[in-house]
């Protein structure tokens, strides 16, 4: 489907740029979009790491109080749904097939834009509500057939969690279409941030709970969880009422659009619905896998500790594991991977006429992603143990269960770098109108992914899980490079390749070093104290070791995100 285009395409001023040595290959960064990627990639990742640090508190809050055990996978599996439609539609599917179509017409006139934004915005929230309204008397159904029998009351006990959280599903998602509104407008900051509200509303009632356990013993902790998604609905409502904040200046700089122009709107709205259905594959698959692995994880709990007539692979404890283990890995997807992708999307968009402008910024992006992505990959597994110790470990957390996670956090490292990249190549074919092609590799992915999940945990158990997504997401990446042919871009040229060849030899210089300091310090332990001085100083020096290597080698990537004053 063809994505409305400003009457105005971009210029294209050309910029030039002195390279550091003879043989680096040449990225001087011609266009505006371009010039104002690595900006806003500073924004969302400084904000997005507050945000994640603020996440882990709260995961090293919850880990202590409630633990892993099936009361807290019960939990794990009511926020599943939720955060699926939050990542499809809100800050996946909606606000993709949403954001070229706003900036081009607030290129072209900002009141029908606004008239547009209105529409969506609308049309979403009703759509939501009444998706919510039919998921909950289902559940109601479901807890009323089974509430009255005992070897059901997880299940049961799932089913209320799930019926408490699932109204934050329609906030949240507003809250993402109204943060693609203020990231066309250049104000990347308060979408970033917002999720800290979450992370507050979650802390504040397990800091309670455990306060109110350590007076009272009597107290059932699993009940605290109830709290929990108490917090969850307050922090909902305030994130849209932050959002609706950030956005007051914009409406007031914005012309007020009349009735007909809002009328006049509505085949847009119906082509950006239209739009945004296929998306939801294209940029969903790891939305999807992570669902079907908390989906299979639950299943003991949910179903019973049989598959088939065979003892299943899985137990109570498995929801709970993995998603603690995702909750690390989604920490540098989140600050690194995912800011480069949000902050190149409207730069994609705004350069979509010109495919020598779009090349840039797509390649440009692709080797800011790597140069990223691809040292926090490998890190990751070097402190896989310590790290999952120090954020997890002490109260109800046992040290069987940090090496547990530790496994699954190692299995998903890959996945790190090549969703990164995903995020990036989807955005590019979604914002030169292409659909076919990311939905059709996506399907392919989780069919694959699916059938590797129920394979694999019979010989690796949760493991098993996140080797399958680390595979399907190295094989999607290849896949949509050999696709992106069909938008007439070649996404990885020669000074390109040259780039990324670069940044990997940069990173294997990293990983020796990493590897003698593995070998050199005394092995992590499973407790909080053991941990910290291994975390650490793997940590130093992978990190030292790879800026200085960077630098000394003059990587462009390094000078892109260290020079800001050049226009970058």
């Amino acid at each position: 489907m063809e994505v409305v285009r400003s009457a105005h395409p971009p210029s294209r001023p050309v910029a030039t740029q002195e390279q550091d040595n003879a043989t680096a290959p040449t990225l001087a960064p011609r266009s505006g979009a371009a010039r104002g990627l690595v900006a806003a990639t500073w924004v969302v990742s400084g904000l997005t790491f507050l945000s994640r640090i603020a996440g882990l508190v709260r995961d090293a809050a919850n880990s202590r109080t409630f633990g892993s055990g099936p009361d807290f996978g019960a939990f794990t599996f009511a926020f599943l749904l939720p955060n699926l439609f939050r990542r499809l539609f809100g800050e996946g599917a909606l606000t993709a097939s949403f954001l070229p179509r706003y900036t081009h017409l607030l290129d072209a006139d900002p009141a029908r834009a606004r008239a547009y934004a209105r529409l969506v915005i609308g049309s979403t929230a009703l759509a939501l509500i009444a998706i919510t309204l039919l998921v909950e008397a289902v559940l109601a159904a479901l807890w009323l057939r089974w509430r009255g029998e005992a070897d059901l009351s997880m299940r049961v006990f799932a089913i209320e969690l799930t019926m408490l959280l699932f109204p934050y599903m329609p906030m949240v998602c507003v809250t993402a279409v109204l943060g693609a509104v203020l990231q066309v407008h250049g104000r990347f900051g308060p979408t970033a941030a917002a999720p800290i509200l979450l992370n507050v509303g979650i802390i504040a009632p397990t800091l309670g709970a455990a306060a109110y356990a350590a007076v009272h013993p009597e107290f059932d902790r699993a009940d605290g969880l109830y709290f929990l998604g108490l917090g969850v609905l307050i922090s909902g409502a305030a994130q849209i009422v932050w959002s609706l904040a950030a956005l007051r200046g914009i409406r007031a700089a914005t012309p007020r659009p009349s009735r007909e122009q809002v009328a006049a709107m509505r085949p847009d709205l119906r082509a950006t619905w239209r739009f945004a259905l296929p998306m939801i594959l294209g940029l969903g698959v790891l939305q999807l896998n992570t669902f079907l692995d908390g989906l299979i994880a639950s299943y003991p709990f949910l179903v019973g500790p049989k598959m088939l007539g065979f003892d299943y692979p899985l137990d109570g404890h498995s929801a709970a594991v993995v998603g603690y283990a995702q909750r690390l890995y989604q920490f540098p997807l989140g600050v690194f991977g995912i800011a480069v992708a949000t902050a190149i999307y409207p730069a994609l968009a705004r350069a979509s006429r010109d495919e020598a402008d779009f090349a840039e910024v797509l390649r440009h992006g692709l080797r800011l992603t790597v140069f990223i992505g691809l040292p926090a990959t490998l890190g990751l597994v070097f402190v896989a143990t310590p790290l999952t110790a120090v954020i997890y470990s002490g109260g109800q957390f046992p040290a069987e269960d940090v090496a547990r996670v530790a496994r699954v956090l190692a299995a998903y490292s890959p996945s790190v770098c090549a969703y990164s990249i995903l995020h990036v190549l989807t955005r590019a074919c979604f914002a030169r109108g292409d659909s076919t092609t990311p939905v059709r590799i996506s399907l392919a992915m989780v069919g694959a992914n699916l059938a590797l999940n129920l394979t694999l945990i019979w010989w690796l158990g949760e493991a098993g899980l996140a080797v399958s997504t680390s595979i399907c997401s190295v094989a999607q990446v290849a896949l949509l490079l050999a696709g992106m042919k069909r938008l007439g871009v070649t996404p990885i040229d020669a000074p390109t390749a040259r780039g990324l060849l670069r940044t990997a030899i940069v990173v294997f210089v990293m990983t020796l070093a990493l590897s003698a300091a593995a070998w050199l310090l005394p092995e992590a332990r499973g407790d909080w104290s053991g941990s910290v001085l291994p975390l650490l100083t793997l940590t130093l020096i992978g990190l030292t070791t790879y800026l200085a290597a960077a630098r000394w080698w003059r990587l462009e990537e390094w000078r892109w995100l260290t020079r800001r004053g050049e226009g970058l």
